[in-house]
């Protein structure tokens, strides 16, 4: 078909209308970002009415999205039972040494952010070619996404590099003042701890679960170190961070972000070029856009590190693009990271698996070259590395726009340039900066930023959401796009519904116990949300997990069993044939959505 445009389009979904029907936790969020992206809504949906999402107007056939919380008959009907059946709540736990649910709404927010991408995904497809789309997501595809770097390490050939024991960050100054530490340096690490007069035998035991806790979720650090920081007022561990090169983040309540959040978008779009027209013509044989891979033929180059820019690549790959990783000389380090599936990082396999990589030496000018004539060929750039790094390499937005005017050049970063005092921008650092600690506990608790890496994995899926987006708007304007995605966005996201209640001058927080699972005799079981107090006043320790459900549901009250193991979800029944293992015998995650 030819592909919807008008001249007027300054958003993506301008001219274009939604309606939803469905639970409010995940089609809010939906809404929300549609209207961002230029859609206006219909009559609000009936909640009584199927999880639907319906996107129409622009010329476009009308896209269809339908949401589920899990399998029918699965159990799964909400958030906590969704937390706990895909191992969220194992490994959020694992600092505390047991399941422990999270207070907002992840899974929710990642279903809704999948949904999006689903949504632009058919669109960008219709604008290619191809036919209308209907896009089926679930919030278990998407708390399976959530942790399937947790799962593949544990499904690897060899055990985990670090312990896996309780423990963790945040520390404690002389005043009670709660705060996050972060250098990705050993050299720093030391020479802040001894600036603190701590045990060298403690810095050195400390160094490897602290460098490890992005990987294990835990950080089983000598107690002594927590001591050492309880001894010392903050400003003089703020001095022992500025000398050694470290830095630390005091926690910053609900409050406080709500008081000062811009209200920005997760994401902005920036068109650019003079509507030079579409990219190169695609090579003969390229495969054809499809409602099922609406991305086919598409090139994305990606030089990510980490989780947030390969993450969004892979999604992009999932949805048909061919995605380049641009590694450096030798090949990209975390390959060989422990633990490994045949040799390969099973971590690194589950982000970057089915990608081809190319070696490019960004410091060396001739390899610039290179990567900017690959970029005249490509439809994205996308990447994530330190600000300032692109424009000093000139290979920044102007530079590759100069080659390839059709380009949508993405970033992802951890604070987008919104905040002038922020810290460095990694995943602990934003939760702690941004109110996250206090999101993610409920009441009467200490807040503390959860130790699985919640902002790099939900900022990977806005980044996917910022590009299909920055597609979309490509082919309805002819003009290349900037875009630009941030964890501080993501964050915001997440915490959403807490800042508004914040700045009603309501309680942020959760009720105290809010989403702890009940013990049984042999493990856990998590009622649902709404059927947590009828059931926490019965006494399940002596009853077996399947006992103790089957007691819950004689009184009508929803409750599944939690895993604790994560190489038991390829045979929980709940997630039946979903799991598999890739070409490196690595577990797999399923697609987070299905498009037909």
């Amino acid at each position: 078909m030819a592909s919807p445009a008008t001249t007027q389009t300054v958003r993506p979904l301008d001219t274009l209308r939604f309606d939803t029907s469905g639970p409010p936790q995940i089609t809010d969020v939906v809404a929300e970002h549609l209207r961002l992206l230029g859609a206006r809504s219909e009559t609000p949906g009936d909640l009584d009415m199927p999880d639907r999402i319906t996107l129409a107007g622009g010329g476009f056939a009308p896209a269809h999205a339908t949401t589920t919380w899990g399998n029918p008959g699965s159990g799964l009907v909400d958030e906590a039972t969704v937390q706990a059946a895909t191992g969220m709540m194992a490994v959020h736990g694992r600092r505390d040494g047991g399941p422990r649910g999270l207070a907002a709404d992840y899974a929710a927010t990642a279903t809704a952010v999948l949904t999006v991408q689903g949504l632009l995904a058919g669109l960008v497809g219709q604008a290619r070619g191809a036919g209308a789309s209907h896009v089926t997501t679930g919030a278990d595809r998407a708390g399976l996404l959530a942790v399937s770097q947790y799962l593949a390490a544990a499904g690897a050939d060899e055990g985990e590099a670090a312990e896996l024991a309780p423990g963790g960050p945040p520390f404690t100054s002389a005043e009670g003042v709660l705060f996050e530490l972060e250098t990705l340096d050993p050299g720093a690490w030391a020479a802040f701890w001894r600036a603190l007069e701590a045990p060298a035998d403690a810095i050195r035991a400390g160094w490897r679960p602290f460098q490890f806790r992005y990987a294990t979720a835990c950080a089983p650090l000598p107690a002594v170190l927590h001591t050492v920081t309880l001894a010392h007022p903050l400003v003089r561990i703020r001095q022992a961070a500025a000398l050694s090169g470290a830095e630390v983040c005091v926690l910053r309540s609900l409050a406080e972000r709500a008081g000062e959040s811009d209200g920005a978008a997760p994401w902005s779009l920036e068109p650019r070029g003079t509507g030079a027209g579409r990219p190169a013509t695609r090579p003969t044989g390229a495969p054809a856009a499809s409602p099922a891979r609406p991305l086919a033929g598409l090139t994305v180059l990606e030089a990510g590190r980490r989780i947030q820019a390969p993450l969004a690549a892979h999604l992009l790959g999932l949805l048909g693009a061919e995605v380049i990783r641009i590694e450096p000389p030798g090949g990209d380090p975390l390959r060989g990271m422990p633990p490994a599936c045949s040799g390969v990082s099973a971590r690194w396999l589950a982000l970057n698996r089915g990608k081809r990589a190319v070696e490019i030496d960004i410091k060396a000018e001739a390899d610039r070259r290179r990567l900017r004539d690959m970029a005249a060929q490509a439809d994205v750039f996308l990447h994530n590395w330190a600000p300032g790094k692109a424009e000093e390499l000139g290979l920044d937005a102007d530079d590759l726009g100069r080659v390839n005017p059709a380009l949508v050049y993405a970033y992802t970063s951890g604070w987008a340039d919104r905040l002038a005092d922020a810290p460095m921008g990694t995943d602990f650092m934003v939760q702690a900066r941004t109110g996250v600690g206090e999101a993610v506990r409920p009441g009467v608790e200490p807040p503390a930023p959860s130790l699985m890496t919640l902002l790099d994995v939900l900022g990977g899926l806005h980044g996917a959401e910022a590009v299909l987006a920055g597609l979309l708007l490509r082919e309805r304007t002819g003009h290349g796009v900037r875009v630009d995605s941030s964890l501080l966005g993501a964050a915001d996201t997440l915490t959403a519904p807490a800042l508004r209640r914040a700045a009603r001058g309501e309680d942020p927080r959760r009720p105290a116990g809010f989403r702890h699972p009940l013990a049984t005799a042999d493990g856990w079981i998590a009622p649902a949300d709404g059927s947590a107090a009828a059931a926490a006043a019965y006494d399940l320790r002596e009853l077996s997990t399947r006992e103790a459900l089957t007691r819950l549901r004689d009184q009508g009250l929803g409750a599944t069993a939690v895993t604790t193991d994560l190489c038991d979800l390829h045979d929980d029944p709940r997630f039946a044939g979903s799991i598999g293992r890739d070409a490196y015998g690595a577990p797999a995650v399923p697609n987070p959505w299905s498009l037909a």
